[in-house]
């Protein structure tokens, strides 16, 4: 028999610890088909990033759940205690009973925790709980029985039940039944942590990070970036620390001593839609964009080996540096990607300054932010990363866009901020379309990139946006591409943003 599942109250229901993200909850329970056989995944399909998560385990009667802005587990629930052998303390929750010996299955009753035991047994003495009537139709309410950090929700007969009577003496008798579901939260009581369930939780975090073994080697996780000009981005940690990255001259060194060594690195062999880097729009700017998402690994070697890198020759090799054999110069064949899918969900991209064959010509030229939505083509290949673009006079313009923020209300808030690079109406006109991007044609690739060539870094004064709302029904493969100066937007049909580029 398989080992009792240990329960945390305020903690977690074993590895499943509260705080930890929906990207490494759903990689550890598909690395363990035998034991997680069904996945259940729900969500709002309009507001994919702001409203919960619900993470099903059906086979295993549990239920996760997750909070949209940061995607971190704030709720873990027990649905069926027949399906789970727990425990607190070294003391089992329920005992389970043995078939009977004609065969017939046992009571169902049996399988879950009665209040004497929760009561007498296990957790001890609790305040009072609140008590809800049925709907109209039932003939049973519920009563929810409250410890720091757990929760039990226990049947009661509706007719049978008294506010002046103790609630002890009425969950101890006949009227009320096993109890028929547990709740493991954060907060000192059910009644007064729901309301703040789904809010922000350092503590929370911090705790996962205990069990989390990608996080070993790593610096603390990332909060939130920063988006500032000329560049620059500012990535806040949850201890306070800030980490400054700038386009064009951090470099890798400044990459793996600030965020730890790369989860893997690729390089890239793709050149396709180049045809729009010689479009020439109605102002004679050059307005360009290539979609590359073909990404080819350096090696087959493991993350641990990949993680382990060091010297000139590594870092040749990961500058993607090829001789030809009938060439003694080096030749530059690909763009190198630094992918950090459980830290930070960060994925930089570095090219070199110059052709050399010395690792310090190489500088972040790239960098794209994976917003982790459920439902897109990308989904569970990073974590989520959350970001705000400061506008550079918060006084004359709206709230500062966030990665929660709908892109129309985005694309309205910078079309403000660019709007006197304009040279006519006709122009601005011209520069809201956007482009569609399909991924899901023949990619065989282990993930997907976004290149951009020319166009707003030359002139810094095109940009490309949405301006109307678009269809509310999610397509997992296709999206829409939208530019602005030095950023780039991957948009849902939802009008929510997948992925931004920055460069």
């Amino acid at each position: 028999m398989a080992a009792a599942v240990p329960i945390v109250p305020g903690r977690g229901l074993g590895w499943m610890t509260l705080g930890l993200s929906l990207h490494t909850v759903i990689s550890k329970i598909k690395s363990h088909p035998q034991d997680y056989p069904n996945i259940d995944l729900s969500h709002s399909s309009s507001h994919p990033t702001t409203q919960p998560i619900i993470l099903t385990l059906p086979a295993n009667g549990l239920r996760l759940r997750f909070d949209g802005p940061d995607q971190r587990l704030r709720l873990v629930e027990v649905l069926d205690f027949s399906k789970n052998s727990l425990a607190y303390k070294n003391t089992d929750l329920v005992k389970h009973a043995r078939p009977m010996e004609d065969g017939q299955a046992p009571d169902p009753a049996q399988a879950r925790p009665s209040f004497r035991h929760i009561y007498n047994r296990l957790f001890g003495p609790a305040y009072k709980g609140e008590y809800t009537p049925p709907e109209t139709g039932h003939r049973r309410g519920t009563y929810t029985l409250s410890y720091p950090g757990l929760a039990f929700l226990f049947p009661i007969d509706h007719k049978s039940w008294s506010d002046k009577a103790d609630f002890v003496s009425m969950l101890s008798s006949s009227a009320t039944g096993p109890a028929t579901s547990m709740a493991i939260f954060e907060g000192s009581s059910w009644p007064e942590a729901r309301s703040s369930l789904f809010g922000a939780s350092t503590s929370l975090v911090e705790a996962s990070q205990i069990i989390d073994s990608s996080t070993e080697t790593s610096p603390p996780e990332i909060s939130i970036v920063h988006l500032r000009g000329g560049g620059q981005l500012e990535f806040l940690r949850l201890n306070g620390h800030v980490t400054t990255v700038q386009l064009n001259e951090t470099t890798p060194q400044d990459l793996v001593a600030e965020f730890g060594p790369p989860d893997a690195i690729y390089r890239k062999d793709d050149s396709r839609i180049s045809i729009h880097a010689t479009a020439q729009p109605h102002s004679g700017r050059r307005r360009s964009s290539n979609i590359s998402p073909n990404l080819e690994p350096i090696d087959n070697a493991s993350r641990s080996s990949v993680r382990s890198y060091s010297g000139d020759s590594d870092a040749s090799s990961i500058s993607g540096i090829r001789r030809d054999e009938d060439d003694a110069q080096p030749a530059w064949t690909a763009e190198c990607f630094y992918n950090y899918f459980h830290h930070a969900s960060m994925r930089s991209f570095l090219i070199p300054r110059r052709i050399t064959m010395d690792s310090s010509s190489l500088v972040v030229t790239k960098i794209i932010l994976h917003g982790n939505i459920p439902s897109s083509y990308n989904f569970n290949r990073h974590r989520r990363l959350r970001w705000a673009i400061r506008l550079p006079n918060p006084n004359s313009q709206p709230q500062d866009p966030t990665s929660e923020t709908p892109f129309s209300d985005i694309s309205s808030t910078l079309r403000r901020v660019w709007h006197s690079t304009y040279g006519s109406a006709e122009e601005e006109a011209q520069q809201q379309r956007g482009m569609v991007l399909n991924r899901g044609w023949g990619d065989s690739s282990p993930d997907s990139s976004i290149e951009i060539l020319g166009g707003f870094e030359e002139e810094g004064k095109e940009q490309t946006s949405a301006g109307q709302p678009r269809d509310q029904e999610m397509v997992s493969d296709t999206t829409e591409l939208f530019g602005f100066p030095g950023m780039l937007f991957e948009v849902l049909k939802n009008d929510a943003v997948s992925c931004l580029t920055l460069y």
